[in-house]
């Protein structure tokens, strides 16, 4: 197993420089903010009633996480598919996310969304998603990448919630100043100084969480203002560390998941829970981490915690994000994987093009 203190053994995999990637998580959100403001949007966006996000994997992350920590003040859905919801009309706004610009489902939501006469913004790198925005005039943050050495879009997510967040700010449906900006900023780089790679074992306890969860089956549990934490964590797993990963959220997997921890009698020593604890969760949620975490110990189910320390709901979810993403990349290299390189979704989008026609 790799030493995640050598500097020298983190490269030989680090090939396409995620570690740079995770680092400008700051600059990122920095230059997003900047340009989103700046984008020209009509004003006739700000009367929806409702709003619906298309996205898919790394490109949907962003969003997930601003819809579970921030206070959006109309319904907010996200969707991972070809077509949007039927309600979608003229007084709905629709947010196209890609960051390549090239994901077949995206654009057919975007094809949707003009059928539908919805109000459509996006926000990609480019390709054919911009093409297909400016042919249609319509309005849109393309992304400048410099900022993300690897290209990897889970690795932009700065990209994706500070560009979106400043354009439903422009359209009045959340408030967020720039002071808080800032402070998200100096969140991210804190956190990089404890996460980084020059933070040595045991004081990193993201290096420590990559090699408490190894060759376990991994599940995230996660109080709701941290439920897109949650499932960023699992997909940057997923996709970064090559290993299994799921989440499920309090309260809802207290009604069914504590039944499903007892068959195969394998479980036990191939599971292990993570926990993000915070105390900013409503009282009956920290209630019922705890008495999950007895049930868990009670059944011989391992777990791992990481306590936020952010007491601001906003500052938090960028502490657990850059927490995550460090952690599912010492996973990875740990499991002497390349974190950059995702080679069964890329044969399998090569070989959907092909049967596709």
């Amino acid at each position: 197993m790799t030493n995640l203190d050598d500097l020298g053994q983190i490269k030989k995999f680090d090939k396409k420089n995620m570690a740079g990637s995770i680092f400008f998580l700051k600059d990122q959100v920095k230059s997003a903010w900047q340009a989103s403001k700046n984008l020209e949007i009509p004003s006739s966006y700000k009367g929806v009633k409702n709003i619906v996000l298309a996205g898919m994997g790394g490109s949907a992350l962003g969003p997930h996480i601003i819809r579970s920590a921030y206070d959006i003040n109309v319904p907010f859905q996200i969707v991972h598919e070809y077509g949007l919801p039927s309600f979608v009309n003229e007084e709905s706004l629709v947010i196209v996310s890609s960051y390549s610009g090239n994901t077949e489902e995206t654009i057919a939501a975007l094809q949707d969304g003009i059928k539908k006469k919805a109000k459509i913004i996006g926000i990609s790198s480019g390709g054919v998603l911009i093409e297909e925005l400016e042919k249609n005039g319509l309005p849109y943050y393309q992304i400048d990448t410099k900022y993300n050495p690897s290209q990897n879009p889970r690795m932009g997510l700065g990209f994706s919630i500070a560009g979106i967040l400043g354009m439903l700010v422009k359209l009045g449906f959340v408030e967020v100043a720039n002071e808080r900006i800032d402070r998200v900023i100096k969140t991210i780089d804190e956190s990089n100084n404890i996460f980084g790679l020059d933070s040595k074992i045991p004081d990193n306890e993201a290096k420590n969480t990559a090699l408490e969860l190894m060759e376990k089956i991994f599940i995230v549990l996660a109080g709701p203002f941290l439920a897109g934490n949650a499932h960023a964590f699992a997909n940057q797993i997923n996709e970064s560390a090559k290993a299994f990963g799921a989440y499920f959220l309090l309260p809802e997997m207290n009604h069914h998941l504590l039944e499903g921890i007892y068959y195969p009698a394998s479980l036990r020593n191939a599971i292990k829970f993570f926990t993000f604890d915070s105390d900013l969760y409503e009282e009956k949620i920290k209630i019922r981490m705890d008495l999950s975490k007895e049930l868990l110990n009670k059944n011989k189910i391992r777990l791992f915690s990481y306590k936020i320390k952010a007491l601001e709901k906003d500052l938090a979810a960028f502490e657990a994000l850059t927490f995550s993403s460090w952690a599912s990349f010492y996973m990875a290299i740990a499991y002497e994987e390349n974190p950059g390189l995702i080679p069964n979704v890329d044969y399998f989008k090569e070989q959907l093009a092909k049967r596709s026609g």
